[in-house]
């Protein structure tokens, strides 16, 4: 029998701060937390820890990135670019510098 992979399900920024709110705020454990919203113990331990390593930047959604990896991103894009660039450059370079016979 073929077994269907189960999708992973996702949850927007307001879900995962109004768990965080009643384990925090609320003080009820993870684990009757997690039993019912039908998460994982795991999970909420996970947004626990994302969220109070970077309270502002936690939870930046599906696509984005927090401020620093979208600027390492730019930076990597742009270091491609300019080694491109240089690549071509060094050809030209060879072949205009090569005398005529």
């Amino acid at each position: 029998m073929n077994q269907e992979k189960e999708q992973r399900r996702k949850y927007d920024k307001e879900f995962k701060l109004e768990i965080l709110r009643l384990v925090n705020e609320q003080k009820r454990p993870i684990a009757h937390v997690a039993r019912d919203f039908g998460l994982g113990k795991n999970t909420i331990y996970k947004w626990k820890k994302a969220f109070e390593e970077d309270p502002v930047n936690a939870f930046p959604g599906t696509g984005h990135l927090k401020p620093e990896d979208e600027q390492f991103r730019q930076l990597k894009r742009d270091l491609e670019r300019v080694t491109e660039e240089r690549d071509i450059l060094k050809k030209a370079l060879a072949i205009f510098s090569k005398t005529p016979r």
